[in-house]
């Protein structure tokens, strides 16, 4: 067993009921920079800075008894290996309750959240550019196709095509700019409960009803999800285009596959937003997963960046909306292959109940 933890090339820890340092493999000593009896010696305190949320974590694991998630958190000490950003995951050991394992990820899904909070001003220069290419393109666009409408009762029959094309190419330009007037939008959507499953319903019928093969929709909802505070027009624009995107891999592939919609609650998701420190609970998990020839590696940096597409005629403008709509919801987006395919996992904030105040005493 020694010889499997210390193969593994990730830091893991593992901690006893007073958070003393029970086993540590190979990976840990490199991490922290001080050797296995070093750390031997150590509580889980000693490694972490002041006031971590690892603490809670650990703590929360052996509550629940279930799996606990922390991203985008510091680990390590001026002492023991230095800060550095990781994510965190703590589970007990079920035939010793008392024992919680620790596994640290060194900038893996910290370094995904991190991309898509920080990129909020690359986000907001494609807004800019959006609003000027609307004031400052359309107008004109609009004179131009004008004056080919006027021109073309007048020309010979050769010349006629010429003018149609201009009023066909002017409103492909036009609807281009429309598509990217919606980046320019920074209003908060309008929101309200919302059953994530009604809206899956939804996106399953629309995506049936346009596939030109049969393609498989497999379900595995939770029944007991809460309800998500969003847009559901929004929401169901977020997975449509999702679900279009699983639907023309397959279609392209042309050995036809499935598509797998599930969601799960995830109590153990936290992130910390960058701006106010404050870490944000996304337990709703939903999951698109296709059998379609996946995305390339080079690109998946950039998947949710504007104008990147695998598609010969594509525009590169639907996950780029895909990934801001989840953004204004407070929620997060990643992709992730798999064997045989790609997952697009969408992490959202549930509902907040607010607390019910109790009615005021009258004294007598």
């Amino acid at each position: 067993m020694g010889v499997l933890i210390d193969a593994l090339p990730n830091p893991l820890l593992v901690l006893d009921g007073e958070d003393h340092i029970h086993l540590a493999n190979s990976a840990a000593e490199d991490f922290f920079q001080v050797g296995k009896t070093a750390l031997l010696r150590a509580k889980f305190t000693d490694l972490m800075p002041l006031a971590s949320p690892a603490i809670n974590a650990i703590a929360e694991a052996r509550l629940s008894g279930g799996v606990v998630n922390e991203y985008a958190i510091s680990a390590g000490t001026p002492r023991y290996g230095s800060e550095r950003n990781v994510d965190l995951q703590a589970a007990i050991v079920h035939e010793q309750p008392r024992f919680v394992l620790v596994m640290l990820l060194e900038r893996s899904m910290a370094h995904k959240i991190d991309r898509q909070l920080t990129h909020r001003n690359a986000a907001r220069s494609v807004s800019g550019m959006a609003a000027m290419l609307a004031h400052e393109i359309k107008n004109p666009l609009a004179g131009i196709r004008g004056a080919a409408q006027l021109l073309e009762p007048t020309l010979s029959g050769e010349d006629r095509p010429l003018a149609r094309l201009i009023c066909e190419e002017t409103d492909r330009i036009r609807d281009l700019v429309d598509r990217m007037e919606v980046f320019s939008d920074e209003r908060p959507p309008e929101r309200e409960p919302v059953n994530i499953h009604v809206v899956l319903e939804r996106v399953k019928a629309l995506a049936i009803a346009g596939m030109t093969q049969s393609i498989h929709i497999r379900e595995e909802y939770d029944p007991s999800l809460p309800p998500v505070m969003g847009s559901r027009n929004q929401l169901i624009q977020v997975f449509i285009n999702l679900v279009k995107n699983a639907v023309e891999a397959i279609e392209g592939s042309g050995s036809g596959g499935e598509i797998q919609l599930s969601t799960a609650f995830r109590p153990g998701i936290r992130l910390s937003i960058a701006a106010s420190g404050e870490r944000v609970t996304l337990p709703l998990e939903v999951c698109v997963k296709d059998t379609g020839p996946g995305v390339p590696a080079d690109l998946r940096p950039h998947l949710f960046d504007p104008f990147i597409t695998t598609k010969p005629n594509g525009r590169g403008l639907g996950l780029a909306l895909v990934a801001k709509i989840v953004r204004d919801h407070g929620g997060i987006i990643e992709c992730e292959p798999h064997d045989g395919g790609t997952t697009f996992r969408v992490l959202l904030p549930m509902l907040r109940q607010a607390p019910q105040t109790q009615p005021e005493e009258t004294k007598a």
